[in-house]
C-alpha cells in the first residue's frame, strides 16, 4: 500500500474565541506509511464575530504553502506551532484554503509495516495533540462536527468517528464516507486504518455496537467484550441522558499508549485486554471498557474547560465505571474496590500535595479521588437527588465545555448540602478524608468483616486462627479471603498449612492466586496441594506456580516442563516465555536448546508487540541468555514509542554497562544501529 488518501469535512456549532466560529473545515488527507507522513489540503469556513486581526490553526511541525484567504494571497506565519493568519478581519464568512504535510513525532503512530503485511495506523489525541497530523484546535473550548471520507487499499479497514454513511471501491482503492452530527473537541478525532473484523450488537435503545477484533483473535470476541451491552445499557439508564452519538465502535490496536481512549464514538484499547476465558480472569476488560464509556457522557458530551476541572471527566469516568461493574458483580465488588482506592489514596496523601482542584493532581488525584467525591456526594445529597442533578447537568451543557461550578450550580437546585465545605474537603484539600470514608464503607457488611481482619493484622497468628478459619469457610466476599492469606506471609508454614488448604478448598481463582504468591519455599508436605495450582483457569496463577515448582524441586522440573510445554498464555506470551526460559535452564531437558534460544529470542524483535518483547527480554536476561541479537533488540526497545517499555530498554542497558564485557559488546555493535539507536545507546555510554 503506498498512500491512504482522506478527505474531511468539519462542520461546528461550537465556539472556539469568542472572536471566531469555525463552521466548516475539508481536508483531503494522504498518510504514506513507508514514509511516515502525512500530506494534504484544507479548506476552512468560518464566521468572524468580532474583528481580529490574526486567526491562529494549531499545526505542530508542518510545512505550509499555497495558502488563500477567500481566494487571495495573504499575509501568515508558520510558527511551527502554530498556523497565525495576520489579517484586518471584519464580521463576516470566510474561506481559508492551504495545503500542508508533517512527519509527526507523536499522535499518529504507524505499528508493523507492509512488508509485514501486518500494518496498523492509529490516532492518539489527548494529551498529544491531533494537531501534529492534521491542523486542527489543541484548546478543547473549540467544538467542531467532523465528517471524515477515507480512501485507502481494499485490503484494510478504515474505522473513524461517527456513522460509516457508504463504503465502496474503485482500481484496488476502498472510500470510506465518516460523518458526526454534534461537535466535539478535536483531540476527540480518530483513526485506526488495519484487518479488523466487527461484530455488532444493538443497544436496548436502538443504538449499534460495533466491536472490532483482527481476524486472528475474532475466537476471543466473547470473553473480549464480555458485559459490553449490559454495560451499555446501565449506563444509559442511571446517567439518566441517551448515549449522545448515533453509535459507538471499540478498536482494540497493538501497541497503543494506554489503557483505552475515548474518542468521540469511536474508544481504542490496548490488545493486552483481547483474552480467551481463561485470560478473562485476570485481565478483562470490563473496567476500562465501562471507563472509556463513561467518558462519552462525561468528557465527550461535556468536556472540562481547563486541565483544573479535569475531575469532571476523569473522576465522573471512574466513579460510573464503578456503578456498571456493581450491577455486573454485585455491592460487595463496589465497596471493596472503593475500600481498595481509600487504602491507596490514604497512603499517597501522605506524599502527594497536590489537590483534585489542580491541573497538576496526579491520577490517582483525578480519577480515584474524584471518583469518591462523587460518591461521597451522592450519598450525602441522596440517590434521586443527585441523578436529577446529573442529567440537568449534561442536558444543560450539552456539546459544551464545563467547571466545577457548572456542576455544583445543579445540585444546588436539588440539595441543600454545604457544597462549600464539601469542596474545600474533598477537592481543596489534599488529605484524604479517611473518617468520613470509613463511615460510608461500613454500611457495608463485607467491609465490616475486612476492617476486622486489618485490625487483628499485628496480633498472633494463634489469637486469630480460629477468625480466619470461619471466614475462609464463609460466603464472604474472594478479597476478604484474600486478605486473610495475604496476612499469612510472613508466618511459619506449620502454624498457617491449615488455612492455606481451606483457601485452596475456596476453588476461588483470586484467592488462590494469592496462595501461589505467598509461598515462595514450597515444603515437601505441601508439593501436591500446590501443585493444583498449574490446573487453574488463571495465566497468571499457571506463571507463578509453574516458576515456583520448578525452582522448588529440580527432581520433578521435567514433569512440569512436559506439563507445561504448550502453554502459551495471554496474547503477550507469558507462559511460552517462562517455559522457554525454564527449558533451557534445566540440564539435559532440551534437545535442540538452539530452536529454543532462537524462539524466545525472536519474541524480544520487532515482530512482536511491546508487551509480549518485554516479557522476553526480562526472561532472557534474568537467566542469562545474551547475544549480540538480544542486545540489538534491548537497543531497539529504546526507541519505541511506548514510554514504558523504552524505560525498560534503557534500564537494563544501564545495568548491563556496569558489566565490563557488556559495555565492550555494546561499543563494538554501535556502528551498526540506526541513526536513532545510536543516539539513544550513546547517551546511555555517556552517563
Amino acid at each position: 500500500m503506498k498512500y491512504l488518501l482522506f478527505f474531511i469535512s468539519t462542520f461546528t456549532f461550537g465556539q472556539q474565541t469568542q472572536f471566531v466560529d469555525f463552521k466548516l473545515v475539508l481536508g483531503k488527507i494522504v498518510i504514506n506509511p513507508s514514509e511516515r507522513t502525512v500530506s494534504g489540503a484544507i479548506d476552512y469556513d468560518f464566521e468572524v464575530l468580532r474583528s481580529i486581526d490574526t486567526i491562529k490553526i494549531d499545526a505542530q511541525n508542518m510545512v505550509i504553502s499555497d495558502l488563500k484567504l477567500n481566494g487571495n494571497n495573504v499575509l501568515y506565519r508558520n510558527t511551527q506551532k502554530q498556523l497565525q493568519i495576520i489579517f484586518p478581519f471584519k464580521k463576516g464568512k470566510n474561506r481559508l484554503t492551504f495545503h500542508y504535510s508533517a512527519k509527526p513525532k507523536q499522535t499518529l503512530y504507524f505499528v508493523g509495516s507492509e512488508q509485514e503485511n501486518n500494518i496498523q495506523i492509529w490516532t492518539q489525541g489527548q494529551g498529544k495533540y491531533t494537531s501534529h497530523w492534521f491542523p486542527s484546535f489543541d484548546d478543547v473550548n473549540e467544538k467542531v462536527i467532523f465528517n471524515l471520507g477515507i480512501a485507502c487499499d481494499k485490503k484494510y479497514q478504515v474505522i473513524s468517528n461517527g456513522v460509516l454513511k457508504f463504503n465502496s471501491e474503485h482500481n484496488g482503492l476502498s472510500f470510506w464516507q465518516y460523518q458526526m452530527q454534534e461537535p466535539m473537541s478535536s483531540y476527540l478525532l480518530m483513526l485506526a486504518i488495519g484487518k479488523f473484523e466487527k461484530q455488532t450488537q444493538k443497544s436496548k435503545t436502538g443504538v449499534s455496537l460495533e466491536m472490532y477484533l483482527e481476524p486472528k483473535d475474532f475466537a476471543e470476541f466473547e470473553p473480549t467484550y464480555r458485559y459490553s451491552k449490559q454495560m451499555f445499557d446501565f449506563l444509559e439508564k442511571e446517567i439518566g441522558v441517551k448515549y449522545p452519538w448515533e453509535l459507538y465502535k471499540q478498536v482494540p490496536v497493538r501497541d497503543f499508549l494506554y489503557a483505552g481512549m475515548e474518542n468521540t464514538s469511536a474508544t481504542l484499547f490496548n490488545t493486552r485486554y483481547v483474552v480467551d476465558a481463561t485470560g478473562f480472569e485476570d485481565r478483562s476488560y470490563t473496567n476500562v471498557n465501562a471507563h472509556e464509556l463513561a467518558h462519552q457522557w462525561f468528557g465527550n458530551l461535556v468536556t472540562a474547560e481547563s486541565g483544573k476541572h479535569h475531575w469532571l471527566q476523569e473522576g465522573f469516568a471512574t466513579y460510573y465505571a464503578l456503578l456498571a461493574e456493581k450491577d455486573i458483580y454485585g455491592e460487595d465488588y463496589f465497596y471493596t474496590k472503593l475500600f481498595e482506592s481509600a487504602q491507596q489514596l490514604k497512603f499517597a496523601s501522605r506524599t502527594d500535595t497536590i489537590p483534585v482542584l489542580n491541573a497538576k493532581a496526579s491520577s490517582l488525584t483525578f480519577y480515584q479521588k474524584g471518583a469518591w467525591a462523587l460518591f461521597v456526594l451522592q450519598q450525602e445529597v441522596g440517590d434521586k437527588p443527585f441523578k436529577k442533578a446529573v442529567k440537568k447537568y449534561l442536558e444543560k451543557h450539552a456539546f459544551q465545555t464545563v467547571n466545577t461550578e457548572d456542576f455544583f450550580t445543579e445540585i444546588r437546585k436539588v440539595s441543600n448540602f454545604d457544597l462549600d465545605n464539601f469542596s474545600k474537603v474533598w477537592l481543596e484539600k489534599s488529605v484524604f478524608n479517611t473518617q468520613e470514608a470509613n463511615y460510608l464503607l461500613n454500611k457495608n457488611k463485607g467491609i465490616q468483616q475486612l476492617f476486622e481482619i486489618e485490625k487483628v493484622k499485628n496480633k498472633p497468628l494463634s489469637v486469630k486462627k480460629d477468625f480466619f478459619s470461619k471466614t475462609l469457610q464463609s460466603d464472604v466476599h474472594f478479597s476478604i479471603k484474600k486478605a486473610i492469606v495475604d496476612q499469612l506471609k510472613e508466618e511459619e508454614f506449620q502454624d498457617k498449612v491449615a488455612l492455606l488448604n481451606l483457601a485452596l478448598e475456596t476453588k476461588n481463582v483470586q484467592v488462590r492466586q494469592a496462595v501461589a504468591a505467598t509461598l515462595n519455599k514450597i515444603p515437601e508436605s505441601f508439593k501436591e496441594q500446590y501443585e493444583t495450582l498449574l490446573n487453574d483457569k488463571s495465566y497468571q496463577t499457571q506463571e507463578i506456580a509453574l516458576y515456583n515448582l520448578w525452582n522448588n524441586f529440580p527432581e520433578q522440573r521435567f514433569d512440569y516442563l512436559d506439563k507445561s510445554k504448550d502453554w502459551r498464555g495471554f496474547n503477550d506470551y507469558n507462559l511460552r516465555t517462562l517455559w522457554l526460559s525454564l527449558a533451557l535452564s534445566t540440564t539435559d531437558y532440551a534437545s535442540d536448546k538452539e530452536a529454543l534460544v532462537e524462539e524466545l529470542i525472536s519474541y524480544s524483535s520487532i515482530n512482536y508487540e511491546a508487551n509480549t518483547r518485554q516479557n522476553a527480554l526480562e526472561k532472557l536476561l534474568a537467566f542469562r541468555i545474551i547475544n549480540d541479537t538480544v542486545l540489538k533488540n534491548l537497543v531497539n526497545a529504546t526507541t519505541h514509542h511506548m514510554w514504558q517499555f523504552s524505560k525498560v530498554g534503557r534500564d537494563n542497558i544501564r545495568k548491563l554497562l556496569k558489566n565490563k564485557e557488556m559495555r565492550i559488546s555494546f561499543e563494538r555493535m554501535l556502528p551498526n544501529f540506526n541513526e536513532t539507536e545510536q543516539f539513544q545507546l550513546n547517551r546511555l555510554l555517556k552517563e
